[in-house]
């Protein structure tokens, strides 16, 4: 698989991958990666927030910085939260980043962004601040050598800062379990088929961040997880969304899916036929995220 695929394929986790490919497919996987992101931020905008709600801070942060930003559903809702704060907001892609700019700008907000083009796997990140609260949602998960990058965000943390790793517990959850009709169980045979991509690509998709942070020296004080169940009458987004994460899977799945299976998910990705996906009344987004709030000491 192309290394633009796998991007691709990660994005439709709600994941901001932090080290972008520099092929000549980055443009067009960026408008794609970019719709799903954002798609990912209206229909999950709720628990986003909730999220930053909960977080056991001592005092207001002042600065803070958003790893793997993505197009910015997590620098929005920090900005929303802590209205006297001004977040630095780092991704691989530029694409990524210009987005973020003009949604800061529409918002009135573009005196609190500051964006950094970074590379989170290399030895050398950019001068960040001294942030009181570090922000990663989805994004721990795709680098090379988390443990690095965990004891870099505890070097760049202010003493006593916080540190909020965020992460879905897997793909998110579409379909009832007996759809589509000819194909009962299609979606869950679609996950097990990139099984073997995701063991190989993103080992560490699903991990306990907990050892892990205690490990590069933070204390793990809270850790949380949500269940998501959002019944897709309550927008029409997530019609929209099922369709695109679906597409990812599809390319990433296809080869290990018998011709009936892969026929029948074509059909709900085909957006003209009568039993598209973006046609179905029964949709609904079922995932987890779990966060852990972890203080430099």
């Amino acid at each position: 698989m192309t290394q633009a695929h796998q991007h691709t394929f990660h994005h439709a986790e709600g994941g901001h991958h932090p080290d972008h490919g520099h092929g000549g497919h980055q443009e067009h996987g960026d408008a794609g990666q970019a719709e799903i992101l954002d798609l990912d931020a209206e229909v999950l905008a709720e628990h986003t927030a909730s999220i930053t709600a909960w977080l056991p801070l001592k005092s207001e942060p002042s600065q803070i910085v958003d790893l793997g930003c993505g197009t910015g559903a997590g620098t929005f809702a920090l900005l929303a939260r802590f209205p006297d704060a001004h977040v630095t907001a780092v991704d691989t892609s530029a694409g990524h980043l210009q987005l973020l700019r003009k949604k800061a700008s529409a918002r009135g907000v573009e005196g609190r962004v500051r964006t950094v083009q970074a590379d989170l796997d290399s030895n050398h990140w950019p001068d960040l601040g001294t942030p009181d609260l570090v922000w990663a949602s989805a994004s721990m998960h795709h680098m090379a050598d988390p443990d690095r990058a965990l004891r870099s965000v505890h070097e760049l943390l202010a003493p006593g800062g916080l540190f909020a790793v965020v992460e879905l517990a897997g793909f998110p959850r579409f379909l009832p379990a007996d759809a589509p009709g000819d194909r009962p169980g299609l979606e869950e045979r679609a996950h097990a088929a990139t099984d073997s991509f995701h063991t190989e690509h993103v080992p560490h998709r699903g991990a306990d961040w907990g050892p892990m942070l205690t490990a590069a020296g933070f204390t793990v004080e809270e850790e949380r997880t949500i269940t998501v169940n959002i019944a897709g009458e309550r927008s029409e987004a997530i019609g929209r969304y099922a369709h695109g994460s679906l597409q990812r899977i599809r390319g990433v799945a296809a080869p290990a899916l018998s011709p009936e299976d892969l026929a029948a998910l074509d059909e709900l990705l085909d957006a003209d036929s009568p039993n598209s996906i973006l046609r179905r009344d029964d949709l609904a987004v079922r995932t987890e995220r779990t966060v852990w709030a972890a203080r430099r000491a």
